[in-house]
């Protein structure tokens, strides 16, 4: 015999059992491994949730010890014609955690390995409907092909799981090259070499792909292939378990697109806490994953943390899956869930588990906490203190509290303000705000946009005119002035004041009295008047388009408030003020501004300030169905690459419906853009 083939012989057997051991210890079904005794050599995760004890508690114990003891007898006749038939089913009557008779129904597989027995078992008390897939025992975790190969690929061993799954008997098998389970492909020897090398690279590698059974049928086969090496470190071979995956490969595909669809991974990467562990006991971990789980440094030295027992049962799915894909790349995707810490609160985490070996199975698992995530995507949650009399002024950035320290200097006095900035940034509420705050609070605030009133009709506005002062003056007109007495008037975009009107205007501030259009009547009046613009006015002085002493009247105290882009830091609580605000209005539930949404919202420009984002947050809820926030992140990805810096918000709103007419076919269709498009010079 070949030296190859004695160490394979000699021990072969033992590293498939440990190989064996690294896959069935995982999974959340209950799964046994026994000798021809009946004594547990190996236990899932699972059994120990079923039977209630630690499963480090359960390896090495004969089954009688879990047994009523009337059902003893039984259990060694069963045992018996499991030897016999090699496939056996029944139910075995065992001591539930609380010591109460339990009905568990089994299916048995013998030998596996020789001497080695598996034992699956399903809980026959009734489930919730919620958990009725549970209530089956799925075909994955009943029987195992485990076979040997030399380092020609060649099976050198071939035990009675294999010859159950492919239908090959032991002499059918021996001295076949593998490739003979994968009839009909052409490439499966380049394959093969290509897993074997990477096997012999790597200590082993994962597969999943058709395989063919005797009789020609296919099936979904999950394979994990351990390079096998001697003390010197000398190829010997390879051990395989080869499990049926047909009924699950569909489900885990689709778990793994709902895995993916669920969030998207946050943009911050810091790892708050790292975990290793050999099968599911935990020796190492950091003080911050402790912290995050709420156990001691002492809990963790006696040997109280075990992994499953910091997952709830509902995302048992999820880490069967995570664990699958370690065995087959060495690590998993990151994923979100759930832990449990000690005092019974659960804390959302996103987990990455990496192989460190397989044989005897070791692993790493970085988590990252999320609940600083979920904070920032709750829509009712309350990230700054908003003071009374700023209750329409929403951001905490220091660019607008210095604006608001500049209101509440200047609104108790009686001194005009020039409140400066782009459009679409709130100059209307700061107005307010000083009106607010100031001793004319409970008096009237008038309001006058100068842009969008006619050039004609400006003057009649300001000041009003006496009955007949004009065809169609039929009656008396109150001006704006005059509705402000005693309070204060708020002039917005006084930049589009006309020339001709700029002096009375001026001598209305200057004399505090005026005179209606065609009347006699000097009025005099008390106003405190606030005024705002988006245009240059220096630049205007200077192209004779402005007074320069009017400019100086109404800029006794300049307030300038800032564009939306140099203060990104608002834009959460922005969006989470405009989602609530319009939810509420539309009786939409959303709960949640997914943090990929939010990152796009931060990174657009927008150029026209908050009144852009409080439009398209009011599409986004439009288009909303569910507690997430479903923005059109489209739009602004795609302006961000085709706009530059300084377009205003008329360009912008202009593109969109040309954009979303031309899309529509002339306008067929048109969800997805705002419900009114509406200069607004404010």
């Amino acid at each position: 015999m070949p030296p190859t083939a004695r160490w394979l012989v000699e021990n072969g057997p033992r590293e498939l059992e440990l190989l064996f051991q690294t896959i069935v210890y995982h999974p959340s079904a209950p799964i046994l491994v026994t000798d021809d005794d009946g004594n547990f050599k190996d236990a899932s995760v699972g059994v120990g949730k079923l039977l209630g004890v630690a499963r480090e508690k359960i390896i090495g114990r004969p089954i009688h010890d879990f047994a009523q003891p009337g059902f003893k007898p039984q259990i060694s006749q069963l045992w018996k014609a499991l030897q016999n038939q090699e496939e056996h089913n029944g139910t075995l009557r065992l001591t539930g955690p609380d010591g109460s008779p339990r009905d568990v129904e089994f299916t048995a597989k013998g030998n596996v390995l020789p001497v080695r027995h598996v034992l699956v078992l399903r809980d026959k008390a009734p489930v919730e409907a919620e958990d009725a897939s549970s209530n089956h025992i799925p075909s994955w975790v009943q029987d195992y092909a485990l076979y040997l190969l030399d380092i020609e690929g060649r099976v050198a061993a071939w035990y009675s799981g294999a010859a159950r799954i492919y239908g090959y008997h032991t002499d059918e098998a021996i001295d076949h090259h593998v490739s003979f389970l994968y009839p009909g492909e052409d490439t499966t020897n380049l394959k093969l070499q290509e897993e074997f090398k990477r096997a012999e690279a790597e200590g082993h590698v994962g597969t999943e792909g058709w395989q063919a059974r005797k009789d020609g049928s296919r099936f979904w086969a999950n394979a994990i292939t351990m390079a096998l090496k001697d003390e010197n470190g000398e190829m010997q071979g390879f051990a395989r378990v080869v499990r049926d995956f047909s009924e699950r490969h569909e489900k885990d595909e689709k778990l793994r697109r709902s895995r993916a669809r669920i969030r998207p991974i946050p943009s911050q990467t810091t790892i708050a806490g790292i975990v290793s562990g050999e099968f599911e006991r935990i020796p190492e971990a950091n003080d911050a994953f402790l912290e995050l789980v709420g156990y001691s440094r002492e809990d963790l030295l006696g040997g109280r943390l075990h992994w499953p027992d910091l997952t709830p049962p509902e995302y048992a799915a999820l880490d069967d899956l995570a664990h699958e894909e370690g065995l087959r790349f060495g690590a998993c995707s990151p994923y979100e869930k759930e832990m449990i810490r000690k005092d019974g609160a659960r804390v959302p985490v996103l987990v990455a588990t990496a192989v460190l070996k397989l044989s005897p199975f070791r692993w790493i698992t970085f988590v990252q906490d999320l609940r600083e995530r979920d904070r920032l995507e709750s829509v009712e949650e309350e990230d700054v203190e908003v003071k009374d009399d700023f209750q329409e002024i929403v951001g905490g950035s220091a660019a607008l509290r210095r604006v608001q320290r500049q209101v509440e200097v200047v609104a108790p006095t009686d001194a005009n303000v020039l409140i400066l900035g782009e459009t679409g940034t709130g100059k209307e509420l700061v107005a307010r705000a000083i009106h607010r705050m100031s001793p004319r609070k409970n008096l009237p605030f008038v309001t006058l946009n100068c842009a969008a009133i006619p050039t004609g009709l400006l003057e009649s506005e300001l000041f009003g005119y006496e009955r007949g002062a004009f065809t169609g003056a039929l009656s008396q007109k109150i001006g704006r002035f005059e509705m402000a007495h005693r309070g204060t008037l708020f002039l917005d975009e006084v930049g589009d004041i006309p020339l001709d009107l700029q002096p009375k205007l001026l001598r209305a501030l200057q004399e505090k009295s005026f005179e209606r259009l065609g009347g006699t009547k000097t009025i005099p009046i008390d106003v405190r008047l606030v005024a705002a613009t988006n245009r240059n006015l220096t630049q205007m002085m200077g192209d004779k388009l402005f007074r320069s002493d009017l400019y100086y009247r109404l800029k006794v105290f300049p307030i300038t408030t800032p564009p939306l882009r140099d203060r990104p830091e608002d834009v959460p609580i922005l969006a989470r003020h405009f989602t609530k605000k319009y939810a509420d209005k539309m009786g939409r539930e959303i709960d949640k501004i997914p943090s990929e949404t939010m990152r796009a919202l931060m990174s657009w420009h927008w150029p026209g300030n908050v009144r852009e984002l409080e439009n398209f947050i009011e599409r986004s809820v439009i288009l909303s169905r569910g507690p997430n926030l479903r923005a059109p992140l489209a739009e602004i990805r795609q302006d961000a690459t085709e706009t530059a810096g300084g377009v205003t918000l008329e360009q912008v709103e202009r593109e969109h419906i040309i954009r979303v007419l031309r899309e529509s076919a002339g306008g067929g269709h048109h969800s997805g853009y705002p419900s009114r498009i509406a200069p607004d010079n404010t």
